[in-house]
């Protein structure tokens, strides 16, 4: 007798277990059972196409859901990179500046002591204004003694070298630069080649 009614609250126990999708499966069987009995053929069959609109209406919200987040995603990286690049030509506009400070101080003989004033302060101004470019994230490429890379380096020339292994960088004629990882001017170089 006992084992009668523990047996019971076991099937309560148990009923009351049951995974939420077991409750609306069953919960549709029912509904299903009732449209059923309420609604003749006729009914029923505009009951599923209803249905089965209704179904297709959440399909396509879904989807332009979906559609809606890739744009999102879309114009968060555009805007991401129109504030990365946005010195891009500004940049390319400026290096010359920088190359024509380094030939500068390239003349000016070291040894002659009333240029010594003008070497100084063409150093300053170099400085500065690389630490301004470093700021912005556009950092120079002096590949010198690199093996060459298309991507970075454009070959002004190629030199026979037995010294060095063939497709290295002998010499810089003009540096490189990149804003954030773009290249933004590749560095002209000289480039070994088997003799």
């Amino acid at each position: 007798m006992q084992d009668e009614v523990n047996s019971g609250e076991e099937n309560t126990v148990d009923s009351a277990e049951t995974p939420v999708e077991d409750t609306a499966a069953q919960a549709e069987k029912i509904n299903a059972e009732i449209i059923e009995e309420l609604l003749g053929d006729d009914q029923l069959t505009d009951a599923e196409n209803l249905q089965e609109q209704v179904s297709n209406a959440n399909d396509q919200v879904l989807r332009i859901q979906a559609e809606m987040q890739n744009m999102r995603r879309r114009a968060e990286r555009d805007v991401e990179n129109a504030h990365k690049f946005a010195l891009d030509k500004f940049s390319a506009e400026l290096l010359p500046v920088v190359d024509n400070l380094e030939r500068a101080l390239g003349t000016i003989d070291a040894s002659d002591e009333a240029q010594q004033p003008v070497s100084k302060g063409l150093e300053l101004t170099l400085k500065s204004f690389c630490d301004v470019l470093a700021r912005f994230e556009i950092e120079a490429i002096d590949p010198a003694g690199q093996p060459f890379d298309a991507d970075l380096h454009q070959a002004v020339s190629m030199v026979p070298n037995a010294d060095l292994e063939p497709n290295t960088v002998m010499d810089v004629f003009q540096k490189g630069y990149t804003l954030n990882g773009r290249l933004v001017r590749p560095a002209m170089v000289v480039v070994s080649k088997a003799s």
